[in-house]
């Protein structure tokens, strides 16, 4: 997979690599990367880079890294593709995809038909028919319209019998011949006999800048189409103690006793944020605000709520709904549903249909019946970019 292009065309020469770039909440490089670890016949992954981009590699792959072999790049392609390729002998493997690591949306399918026509003495190539009328120009004077018919363009994955194209690519080097545009090229060059699959029109090769946005289109679609939703719940319970006043969801209520806590005690707004932080595996709300440390004490739990939010957000997760349960014998929560509710609207900022605040007795049962204190139930349901895990 060849990564260690500067991508000058898709920015600024100021701005990191293309393939570092955020697609959605992940680096081009890491959805590539992840379309091939997919399939089941991909066994091993070498990784072409730029001698200055092993950080922002490392990062960008952190979670993927255990997959993958990291090899430096050379001055051009060409260059780079040997250097993946000598790497990758050892492994002695008997095909080997070639792939531009800015294509990120691979699909099984395309890698199903390449697999399906390789043959130990032919390469594969995935291509799509031109349908644009092609024209030769000079200084901006057509001078011919050339035939479409047997055009096509190329794209990569582009599979061959791996001794073949090492040796190809050897060659090549040897003669001092730098001038192919891709590998097929160098296999027609060498003699290696190439057949043809349809390639996908997702396929796209992001090169100019107005390739992220087609990109981040079609994304989007991805995701609304396979949709990774995750519903987290939450519990708190807090006791009374002498007081005035009670906070719930945000609000002051005027009371003959309020709840004891370290914080605010704001019973609805903690098991909120636990539900917020258990769709990300983020822990409770203890672990990020121990009860232990005295810069909480007294704090507003929507502070405690924000920071669950951020984790989310900064996950790319939308909420879709969030559910409250107060379980109470007193106070009264009808009067102050709608103003608790206009609060929640402006900290997680989502309309009034998201958000559902309920209130019930424990019928006089236990601690709570008794009124020693209130519980709280909440449910939290988010929707995540990418598809659901396999």
């Amino acid at each position: 997979m060849l990564a260690a292009g500067r991508g000058e065309r898709a920015g600024s020469p100021h701005e990191i690599p293309k393939q570092y770039r955020l697609l959605g909440q992940k680096p081009i490089i890491y959805h590539t990367v992840h379309c091939f670890l997919q399939h089941p016949a991909i066994t091993t992954i070498i990784l072409v880079i730029h001698p200055e981009d092993h950080q922002i590699c490392k990062q960008a792959l952190a979670e993927l890294k255990e997959h993958l072999i990291i090899v430096e790049g050379g001055n051009t392609r060409q260059i780079s593709t040997l250097h993946g390729l000598q790497a990758l002998k050892k492994f002695n493997p008997q095909y080997v995809h070639i792939h531009d690591g800015a294509r990120p949306f691979i699909k099984k399918k395309l890698l199903d038909n390449i697999h399906n026509t390789i043959t130990p003495q032919e390469g594969v190539l995935p291509v799509l028919p031109i349908s644009d009328t092609l024209k030769r120009v000079n200084h901006q004077h057509v001078l011919e319209t050339i035939p479409r018919t047997h055009l096509y363009s190329a794209q990569t994955p582009q599979c061959f019998p791996f001794e073949h194209i090492l040796a190809a690519h050897k060659q090549a080097k040897k003669v001092c011949k730098e001038d192919f545009t891709d590998d097929c090229a160098i296999a027609e060059w060498f003699g290696i006999p190439m057949l043809t699959v349809l390639g996908d029109p997702h396929n796209i090769k992001i090169t100019w800048h107005k390739d992220f946005d087609t990109a981040h289109l079609y994304l989007q679609k991805k995701m609304q189409m396979f949709p990774d939703i995750r519903t987290g719940n939450g519990y708190d319970v807090h006791s009374f103690e002498e007081g005035d006043c009670l906070i719930l969801c945000g609000i002051k209520i005027p009371f003959h006793k309020k709840l004891n806590g370290h914080s605010d005690a704001d019973v609805a707004l903690h098991a909120l944020t636990d539900a917020l932080l258990a769709t990300q595996g983020a822990g409770d709300i203890g672990t990020h605000f121990p009860p232990s440390d005295p810069q909480w004490k007294n704090v507003s739990s929507e502070t405690f709520l924000r920071h669950a939010l951020d984790i989310v957000t900064q996950a790319g997760g939308r909420i879709a709904n969030v559910d409250i349960t107060l379980i109470a014998e007193e106070p009264k929560i009808g009067p102050y549903r709608q103003t608790m509710m206009e609060n929640l609207m402006r900290i997680l900022t989502i309309s009034p249909d998201r958000i559902s605040i309920k209130a019930t007795t424990n019928e006089k049962l236990g601690f709570i019946g008794r009124g020693e204190g209130i519980a709280a139930l909440a449910t939290a349901s988010i929707l995540y970019p990418g598809e659901i895990p396999k």
